[in-house]
Order: C-alpha cells, then structure tokens, then sequence
C-alpha cells in the first residue's frame, strides 16, 4: 500500500511539473508539445499501476496509449505545417487571423 501511495504522489508531481513548463514556456510550440506529451505519459504511469494495484484488466491502458500516440501524431502534424506556412516555430509570428 506505501509502494502505491508513493507512485501516486510520484506521478501527480510529474504531472504538476509538466503542467508548469506547459504554463510557463510559450515560445516554442515543440517545447509547449513536449511538456503534453509528459504530462500524459505521468497520466499513463498513474493509470497503469492504478489498474495493476486494483487488479483491473490493463486493455484501457492501451486504449489510453493509443489515443496518446494518435494526439502526439497531431501535434506533429500541427508542426510540420506551421514550420512550412512560417518558417519557425515561434508563438510571436504566428497570427490566428491570417489563417
């Protein structure tokens, strides 16, 4: 029981860490993709041993991963095309109403 209440304090302050970099960084979008990607990975560490620790079936936490990997495929892509439209990733030169 000490083993799993240390995990979920381990993750919540893995999650809380990535939510300050994602609060505090927005100059770059990949930096601001990162820090998502690390909050939901401490989701996904959170999840799993939750369901291990309550002897659940673990078939969520691949649905979970699985949508995981298909959100980061779209951050990505986001990426990609905003590095082609503007030539950076910078927040300052991209504009919402030139879309």
């Amino acid at each position: 029981m000490a083993n799993m209440l240390l995990l979920f304090y381990l993750s919540m302050i893995m999650f809380m860490v990535g939510g300050l970099v994602f609060v505090s960084n927005r100059k770059h979008l990949l930096s601001t993709l990162l820090s998502l990607e690390y909050m939901v990975l401490s989701l996904f560490i959170f999840l799993f041993f939750y369901l291990n620790y309550m002897n659940y079936e673990s078939y969520f936490s691949m649905f979970f991963l699985t949508f995981c990997v298909c959100e980061g495929v779209l951050g990505l892509s986001i990426l990609v095309s905003m590095i082609r439209t503007h030539g950076n990733d910078y927040f300052q030169s991209f504009s919402i109403l030139q879309c």
